[in-house]
């Protein structure tokens, strides 16, 4: 398949036009709903740059435009976003984890550009040994969602956590087996096992982590490229 063919890309957001896109979508999607939160968001935020975080940033491929972003934080250099607000049960908080958070899409874009931002994520996350994705989720069509494409309950069914990383709103808090979701999908032949994991063009590809100006520079292994495949 040709680069372009889908109409846009998803990278991982390396310089400071990057970043500043990923915010101008978090601005806009989220200030949508809520102008408080959105210019919250839409502000610089340090962990979008700090140690073991990415940030993926969807674009238009004719316009250059973002479509949408997210952002996946490791917890290898430290405890969680969402940890500073509550305690992990111990099967969780031992294992090597990711939160994804800043989940931004445009009004108007694709419906495919969020499926093509959890993908990305969930690639990404397999192939730096990620056990567990966890995200906290505030809308009942989002959490819907994430259920459909095999999150679980951290805690009770319905619980409700206020995040201070998600300006202090309840959230319920959903968590993903990164390992075991390809046989899980195939075993529930679920709807979107074939597009989670086909092999995509260029335009669907993330990089490993990258250095930046204020960090020292990750060794050649954690800088090469990770296509979205099979």
């Amino acid at each position: 398949m040709n680069s372009g063919i889908l109409g846009y890309s998803v990278r991982i957001a390396l310089g400071d036009d990057d970043f500043r896109e990923a915010r101008r979508v978090r601005a806009a999607a989220y200030g949508h709903h809520d102008p408080q939160i959105g210019a919250r968001f839409g502000a610089e935020d340090p962990m979008d740059r700090s140690e073991g975080t990415v940030v993926l940033l969807c674009r238009d491929t004719q316009t250059g435009e973002g479509l949408g972003t997210a952002r996946i934080q490791g917890s290898a250099f430290g405890p969680l976003l969402l940890e500073n607000s509550l305690d992990l049960p111990d099967w969780l908080a031992h294992k090597p984890r990711a939160q994804i958070s800043r989940l931004a899409v445009l009004a108007g874009a694709p419906s495919v550009v969020k499926l093509s931002l959890m993908k990305a994520s969930y690639q990404y996350c397999l192939a730096t040994q990620v056990r567990w994705m966890v995200i906290g989720a505030r809308n009942a069509a989002l959490i819907r969602n994430y259920r459909s494409l095999g999150f679980k309950d951290v805690f009770e069914a319905g619980a409700w956590v206020p995040l201070a990383s998600g300006g202090g709103l309840p959230h319920q808090i959903l968590a993903f087996d990164v390992v075991g979701a390809r046989a899980a999908w195939q075993a529930t032949r679920n709807r979107l096992y074939g597009f989670m994991t086909e092999a995509h063009p260029a335009d669907l590809q993330v990089l490993g982590p990258q250095p930046v100006a204020d960090q020292p520079a990750m060794n050649d292994s954690a800088m090469a490229p990770l296509r979205l495949a099979a």
